[in-house]
């Protein structure tokens, strides 16, 4: 067992070892004692006690980078610590993220745990664990570029989307965007989980992640989560929307891993906040998805008006549903019209 690897690996990613106390760190970007801690805070990390030589250089240099946004930009403190805070939330999740796929894929396939003990390895054995360490922390230098093209890459996209949305006539500046959203879930998640060992469950659950966010991506929508069996996607077109929704069902039905998908889609103002979006467009999706049968698409009113002048799909009215905390709603199934010309359906991954 390697005892002195956590503080190499610190070294590596970090620079020089941690010497410096909260009091050092604050007096070094020429901050109040307060200032330090509410940026340390917002960054997800834990509050030390000034006697404690927690901080290296880089955090030093982090500090006054924050101090000369609010110094020469003219950005408040305020927007300092919320910008930092989003940048801290997403690039927690990253890191877990990562640290996981490489213990993966480093793990034997002969260690994955037994059906029924997925919980016996939910953690990686310690040589695994030590290689994972050593393997991101070679490699965190030639992913840090890659990591801010990709950041400038959707920073502009972002920026786009506010500008058309702001010029859009059809509602008031003050309103929120008008979105299709959609929520694919896979059918008997559940009962699948209970025959899967851990790897064979994180294998699926890749897998649907990665054929999902390529059939949203490739038709220009945006992936905002997944949570194990469900993914939420928005676009900004109907047809496009639409698109997305028939060919999640087509892709996963040719692939010989994933079970059947259902998707419910629906069309209106959506708020977004904190990379999310929220309001009674994403709860109508949610809620029509669980209405939804295998293998189909079901969609709202709104969309279901907004398609009607559209080539390429058409909708079959259902029965009159009422939905919890929505109302009642009459869904219409979604098909690719009949004669019309087809959007391509991708391959599944291999």
């Amino acid at each position: 067992m390697n005892e002195d690897l956590p503080d190499r690996i610190e070294e590596l990613l970090l620079g020089r070892p941690a010497t410096m106390g909260r009091r050092e760190v604050s007096q070094g970007a020429e901050v109040s004692l307060s200032t330090a801690r509410k940026f340390w805070h917002a960054l997800g990390f834990q509050i030390v006690e000034d006697k404690d030589a927690m901080f290296t250089e880089a955090d030093l240099r982090a500090l006054q980078q924050v101090v000369r946004l609010v110094e020469d930009r003219g950005i408040t403190e305020e927007l300092a610590l919320a910008m930092t805070r989003a940048f801290a939330r997403t690039a927690d999740r990253l890191a877990v993220w990562q640290t996981q796929l490489v213990a993966e894929y480093l793990t034997p396939e002969d260690q994955e745990a037994p059906v029924g003990e997925q919980d016996a390895r939910s953690v990686p054995e310690r040589a695994i664990a030590e290689e994972t360490a050593r393997k991101l922390a070679a490699l965190a230098d030639d992913i840090e570029p890659l990591l801010v093209y990709v950041w400038r890459r959707h920073l502009t996209g972002a920026i786009s989307r506010m500008l058309a949305d702001a010029s859009m006539p059809e509602h008031p500046a003050t309103a929120a965007p008008l979105r299709v959203v959609g929520f694919a879930d896979l059918v008997d998640f559940t009962a699948l989980v209970r025959r899967m060992t851990e790897r064979q469950l994180a294998t699926l659950v890749q897998r649907f992640e990665r054929l999902a966010s390529d059939v949203v991506t490739t038709h220009g929508g945006r992936v905002i989560k997944t949570v194990g069996d469900e993914v939420l996607f928005v676009h900004t077109a109907p047809a496009a929307g639409a698109a997305i929704a028939l060919d999640l069902v087509d892709a996963m039905a040719e692939d010989d891993l994933l079970p059947q998908v259902r998707v419910g889609l629906a069309y209106g103002p959506v708020v977004s906040r904190l990379g999310d979006v929220f309001g009674t467009t994403v709860n109508r999706a949610s809620r029509l998805t669980a209405v939804t049968p295998r293998g189909r698409v079901y969609v709202d009113d709104e969309l279901t008006r907004r398609l009607a002048s559209v080539s390429g799909f058409s909708t079959v009215p259902g029965r009159r549903r009422t939905l919890r905390g929505i109302g009642s709603v009459t869904p219409a199934e979604l098909h690719r019209a009949r004669g019309g010309r087809g959007l391509p359906v991708l391959d599944p991954p291999g």
